[in-house]
Formats: structure tokens, C-alpha cells, sequence
């Protein structure tokens, strides 16, 4: 039984009301003599009674958050093969299908824009993105808007955005969670961004380890896959920009830092980034490790805010997202927004109320999305639609 399955949070909530029940009703009046095994048999009930509400309590909050996909994902024991796309079928000439650094593993038509009958979602690819510079390989989804396989744009190369979710996360969460190839689809038919092609990642690409994107000294080189190889792949398998002005990514949570200190630190990558619920500064814990191998010039390098104070501010352009109450960032990101001087731009979208969530993020990505992809170039010139207010 996979550890999302709801079957699987069924049954564990269903065996913690039954041990309670049968504890209190049963199990604990027999225990309650004064001897040495009734005293361990009490401490044992509470104990598997806690443990099997703490494992109900997990399992829920994992499949709300999207923490951890499969069995071996929680384990660390993830081959890095991405689980099939559950769709309409789309071309299976395409399946297997490999051009340097992306081998595509299966295809899928997104589905017609609802409401708006004959006008086709575009097409949705599970692949695995590997990288020369960096030696990592990761799975991803690469969604192509429609126009992509219009007659008038076969020479045409598209503005590319990379998503990322958050620690340790799931590139379907992109999908199942918060639907942005749709989001996309939407916002292109009613011009409120250009035709884009959108990669959907997690950051962990060295799992289990929470590397925040780093070349960590000694470790995998994650900020070479993003910062080089994803777009080197990406311009060799599809018709993409290869310029960093037609580059830009976005993410939430840890993918919301990731995707800032990889556009501040590159922005010969990515000219743009938008940030929602993203913090500043790498945390060091059990799951990061020891990322900077004691050197506090990368230390200091990575953090966004002495960036800011102590370094020539890069030339992207910066959307970060948070609320005014429910989210640890609000004060921080305020804090980053006043620091933020030319050349380069920031723009917020703060909500009066939200949370670390998938339902705060939905409610930022209509927003948010169009808004980073009116910052990339593209063929044609981008259309207005909601931008979020700027803060120099």
C-alpha cells in the first residue's frame, strides 16, 4: 500500500480510534491492579496508543503537504524515475524519446481549457532532465502550451519558467496540488502571458539530503544543475530561449529560496524569479548537513540578505509572496524588500491572511505566474493581466 494512499491514512486513523476505544474500555481496567507487569502493561498501551496518533497524524499531514511521495522516497531509496503522468493519453511516439540531456519517459494531453470547448490545454512530458556540468539527474514535468505545436510557430522558441516545490516535495504536487500547467493554459488563452514552456522539479535532486540548492563542498553540485544543466538540456531537447532573458523560475516554500538565490547569484541564468512563502537564509539542521564545509565566505555568499548589504545588487527582476498573518516570513520579507536596490526590482503580493500551504499558494499563482512569465522575452510582447505592486 503506497504512503499516500488514502486506504493507508484510512486505516491507521480507524486502528488509533480502536486502540483508544478498546484501551479505555477494556484493556485498561484489567491493569488496574498494583503489581510490576500491570505497571508495564499501562505504559505499553500508552505508548502504542501515542504511536499509532502520531503515525495517523503524520500520514495526513504528509499527503496535505506533499512532504514525501512513496515509501521510498521517505527512506531515501528513490531511484530518481518519475512515477507515470495519470492523464488522457497523448502521442506515444514520443514515449522514450531521448535528445541529450532529456529523456522523455511518457507523454499526456493536458485537457481542454474549461469553459472554453476546441481550445486544446497543450501537452504535458514526463522526462528526467540529467546534467553533464553537474553529474545530477532529476525527473521533471515539461509542460508545452498549445501554440508550441501551431504551424506558424514551428521555428519559434519559447520563454521557459522552472517550478519548484518545497522540502523534500514532489513534482506532482505541481500537478495534483496546484494544477499549473492549467493555471498556464488559462492565463495564455486569455492573454495574460505569452505562450511558456514550464518545467515542474523538486530541489531535492540528492534525496534524502536537503541540499537548499548548493554546490555543497565535497557534496552533489545542485546549483550547477539548475543554474547550467536543466537549461542546457532544456535548449537542446526543445525549442527554448537560451538567453537568461527568457529564463525565469519560481518556488515555493524551500523551491521559493532556491529559486531566488539561484536568479541573485546567476543572472546570466534567470532574469526573473518569483518567490512565494521563500525565506533568505539556509537553514542548518539534520536534513541540510553540514553545507558550507566551515567556510563562512559561502556561507555569507548564500545569504540572501548580506548579499544585499554587502554585494552589487544583480540585474532580475523579483516577486516575493507572503501574508500579513499566518506566515514566519512576513517581517523578514519586508526586511528583503527595503534592501532590495537597482539594478535590481522587486515586487510583493502580500496577502492579508494565509499560511504555509498549498491553499495560500493557489491563491498567489494566478497572480504570480503571469506575472513572471510578463517578465521573460518572448516572440511576441507580453499582454497586461495582474501585476502585483512594485517595491524598489
Amino acid at each position: 500500500m503506497g504512503l499516500t494512499a488514502l486506504k493507508l491514512e484510512l486505516l491507521m486513523c480507524l486502528l488509533a480510534v480502536a486502540g483508544l476505544v478498546t484501551s479505555v474500555w477494556w484493556v485498561w481496567p484489567r491493569l488496574s491492579v498494583r503489581t510490576w507487569p500491570a505497571v508495564i502493561g499501562r505504559v505499553a498501551v500508552l505508548l502504542g496508543n501515542q504511536v499509532l496518533i502520531l503515525v495517523a497524524l503524520a500520514l495526513a499531514l504528509n499527503n496535505y503537504f506533499g512532504f514525501y511521495g512513496s515509501w521510498s522516497d521517505l527512506l531515501g531509496a528513490d531511484d530518481g524515475v518519475a512515477a507515470p503522468i495519470v492523464s488522457d493519453a497523448g502521442d506515444p511516439g514520443q514515449a522514450g524519446r531521448q535528445i541529450g540531456g532529456v529523456q522523455v519517459v511518457r507523454t499526456a494531453r493536458v485537457p481542454p481549457i474549461e469553459g472554453h470547448k476546441g481550445h486544446p490545454g497543450g501537452r504535458l512530458e514526463q522526462v528526467v532532465i540529467s546534467g553533464g556540468a553537474s553529474g545530477l539527474s532529476a525527473p521533471a514535468y515539461v509542460y508545452l502550451p498549445p501554440q508550441y505545436f501551431e504551424k506558424k510557430h514551428v521555428h519559434t522558441r519559447f520563454p521557459v519558467i522552472v517550478a519548484l516545490t518545497g522540502y523534500p516535495g514532489d513534482a506532482r504536487n505541481l500537478l495534483t496540488r496546484m494544477n499549473m500547467p492549467a493555471v498556464a493554459a488559462m492565463a495564455i488563452e486569455r492573454h495574460e502571458m505569452a505562450p511558456t514552456v514550464l518545467v515542474l522539479m523538486r530541489p531535492t535532486v540528492a534525496p534524502p539530503r536537503d541540499t537548499e540548492c548548493m554546490d555543497v563542498p565535497g557534496g552533489p553540485k545542485v546549483e550547477t544543475y539548475f543554474a547550467q544543466d536543466v537549461r542546457e538540456s532544456m535548449a537542446g531537447a526543445f525549442r527554448v530561449g537560451t538567453d537568461a532573458a527568457s529564463w525565469g523560475i519560481m518556488g515555493t516554500s524551500t523551491g521559493g529560496f532556491c529559486a531566488l538565490k539561484i536568479s541573485m547569484r546567476h543572472p546570466e541564468a534567470y532574469s526573473a524569479v518569483a518567490s512565494l512563502s521563500g525565506y533568505f537564509r539556509a537553514p542548518t539542521d539534520a536534513t541540510t548537513g553540514d553545507l558550507f564545509g566551515g567556510d563562512r565566505r559561502l556561507q555569507n555568499e548564500n545569504d540572501l540578505m548580506w548579499r544585499l548589504a554587502n554585494l552589487p545588487p544583480p540585474p532580475i527582476t523579483a516577486l516575493v509572496t507572503t501574508s500579513e498573518l499566518g506566515e514566519s516570513n512576513y517581517r523578514p520579507t519586508l526586511d528583503f524588500l527595503a534592501a532590495v536596490r537597482p539594478p535590481m526590482r522587486a515586487s510583493s503580493l502580500i496577502l492579508p491572511s494565509g499560511g504555509h500551504n498549498f491553499n495560500t499558494w493557489n491563491r498567489e499563482l494566478p497572480q504570480a505566474l503571469p506575472w513572471l512569465a510578463q517578465q521573460l522575452h518572448h516572440p511576441a510582447e507580453g499582454h497586461g493581466g495582474a501585476t502585483p505592486t512594485p517595491r524598489s
